[in-house]
């Protein structure tokens, strides 16, 4: 009988350790520590407008909306691959300088998401939708007003970066949405050959126009002014490379630039991509944000 009994309270032990195991969540920190941040840097200068810059097959902005809509997939694709209790996840969209119009900047509030343990299934819905809504707008109002001012992408990477695209224990992902170029009249300046913008008429001042550019620019050291000292827990996409017409190098030069930036920054994963159909684009933005085909 003793031992009858001494076997019960056994299991009865076994089972009830095993019920406070199961019922108590592990913190999330162990369960995942798989959080991301991405961010959306758009250039809202001249390349978006239809009549300076046109494309027959389909317009540099709407290539861009379809663009962000592929990544906020991506986002929404990654944390539904998670456990509730390890959400922790945002997505953000920032223009640099700000616009004028005091539409966009309400829109861009709107696009500012966050996933954490409390977030229900029909938010993953009205994120869905602001995604699809909200950017078209942004693009129509920037061309409706027609005032560019250009992107000042070097500034952002200098005195923003760390504050809006960087956060602790998160993947922090960056997408740029720019045709390469970088201009704005409050940021130009030089470093010996180095410089803070780049427009077709330096490449073509710099002889970067022949086969062999690339000799020409290491020998003069050309390149963007470093911006940054240490970006390593930052990843990088940049989207929509588009150069003017008439050097057939040209695209190849404004990705030399764009790469040896980075890689002075400190910045170990990143993909420079062409302005092509969002459609093939699509796979890679997905696969760059989950990892996943």
């Amino acid at each position: 009988m003793k031992k009858i009994l001494y076997l019960s309270l056994i299991i009865s032990l076994v089972s009830c350790c095993k019920k406070t195991t199961e019922e108590t969540p592990l913190p999330p920190s162990i369960i995942d520590s798989n959080n991301i941040n991405v961010s959306i840097l758009i250039d809202l200068s001249d390349r978006i407008d239809p009549k300076t810059n046109p494309n027959a097959s389909m317009e540099y902005y709407q290539r861009d909306t379809e663009y962000i809509k592929s990544i906020e997939k991506g986002f929404l694709n990654h944390i539904k691959t998670k456990r509730i209790i390890t959400y922790n996840d945002q997505m953000q969209v920032f223009f640099n300088p700000e616009p004028s119009d005091p539409k966009i900047n309400g829109f861009t509030k709107e696009l500012k998401v966050s996933f954490d343990q409390n977030t229900n299934k029909a938010y993953f819905n009205t994120v869905e939708k602001k995604y699809t809504e909200l950017p078209p707008n942004i693009y129509q109002s920037a061309i409706k007003d027609g005032n560019y001012v250009g992107s000042d992408i070097w500034e952002f990477f200098r005195n923003k970066i760390k504050d809006y695209c960087i956060k602790d224990d998160h993947r922090n992902i960056l997408f740029i949405l720019t045709d390469g170029y970088m201009y704005h009249k409050d940021t130009m300046f030089s470093q010996d050959k180095k410089t803070s913008y780049l427009t077709s008429k330096l490449i073509k001042s710099n002889n970067l126009n022949t086969s062999d550019f690339k000799k020409t620019f290491e020998k003069n050291n050309f390149g963007f002014v470093k911006a940054n000292d240490n970006l390593s827990n930052l990843e990088v996409i940049v989207l929509g490379i588009n150069p003017e017409e008439g050097n057939p190098f040209e695209e190849a030069v404004i990705k030399e630039y764009w790469e040896n930036w980075l890689k002075e920054m400190k910045i170990k994963k990143y993909q420079i991509k062409s302005a092509d159909l969002p459609s093939n684009l699509e796979p890679i933005i997905i696969k760059a944000i989950t990892g996943k085909n």
